[in-house]
């Protein structure tokens, strides 16, 4: 009877009705490796050039017109592997309108978000501006280009101004729209506890904004890349702006196309930095509702 009643009440027994097996059940709900958005990604970019090869040879389409992958992809290998110093490749003019996105980017937000910080403090001077705001925004500056080379030469300056005009607004207009959108019951609290302006905006108002500043940084990131190129199309002595007119003289049209990779991957590269960055700033915001959808 005893041995019976231990072999009834054996806590090592699973009960009755429970799953025997766990681990193969965590191995069934491991997501297939297709299912991976990066992996699918990047599937679809093969299917894509895949389709592009296929579609360029059996057509038959001139390789002026329309190069295949496979043209530039060597013209892209022959770029990178040059000497850095070599004026015929990739490194060299890479590093010139490198240099110039950084420079403008910089300077440009730099300025645009620190316009928006004295703006957000006085609303005086936002009713001052907002017309000339208005006025210079709308202005094309791939018109003004031409005036600005003219102005500052063929050198570096004048791309970092093209760029610092276009990455000036997007940050502007952002900041501006992100101190406004605090929540004033915040702004009323830190009154009541007797807080200074600054300490206002130190601890309500930049915090707020911060998410609408990354979000101009974002579309400054890639205007600064079109500043560029604008910029040496316009006049330059160096940068691959000026790699792709020589090309397009030479009709090399691969050649063309591989130093549209390498600004794409250039313009990837900074967007990168920039989300991390945020990720790392923004820690202390919630997650996206739709990933937090997914999750649960």
């Amino acid at each position: 009877m005893t041995t019976a009643m231990l072999q009834d009440t054996d806590p090592i027994a699973p009960p009755q009705g429970a799953n025997p097996q766990p681990a193969a059940m965590e191995r069934k709900r491991r997501p297939h490796p297709l299912a991976s958005t990066r992996v699918q990604s990047i599937l679809l970019l093969i299917t894509l050039l895949g389709s592009w090869e296929a579609a360029v040879r059996l057509l038959k389409v001139p390789r002026h017109l329309v190069p295949p992958v496979s043209d530039i992809a060597l013209a892209l290998w022959r770029g990178l592997a040059t000497h850095p110093l070599a004026k015929d490749g990739f490194w060299y003019h890479g590093g010139v309108t490198v240099s110039e996105i950084l420079l403008g980017f910089l300077i440009g937000s730099g300025v645009g978000l620190a316009i928006g910080i004295v703006v957000s403090q006085m609303p005086r001077v936002e009713a001052l501006l907002d017309p000339y705001v208005a006025a210079l925004q709308s202005v094309p500056k791939v018109a003004i280009a031409p005036i600005i080379v003219v102005w500052l030469g063929f050198g570096i300056s004048s791309k970092v101004v093209i760029i610092c005009l276009l990455t000036f607004f997007p940050v502007l207009v952002t900041s501006i729209a992100g101190f406004k959108a605090v929540d004033p019951d915040r702004i009323d609290l830190l009154r009541s506890l007797s807080a200074t302006p600054w300490q206002i905006f130190r601890k309500a108002k930049f915090p707020s904004a911060m998410p609408y500043i990354f979000a101009g940084l974002n579309m400054a990131a890639a205007f600064s890349v079109v500043g560029a190129v604008v910029g040496e199309f316009v006049g330059a002595q160096a940068g691959l702006g000026v790699l792709i007119l020589q090309m397009e003289a030479q009709a090399d049209s691969g050649g063309s196309f591989a130093v549209c990779v390498v600004l794409s991957v250039i313009g990837i590269v900074l967007t990168g930095l920039l989300r991390r960055i945020e990720r790392r700033v923004l820690h202390w915001m919630p997650a996206d509702t739709s990933q937090r959808a997914v999750n649960t």
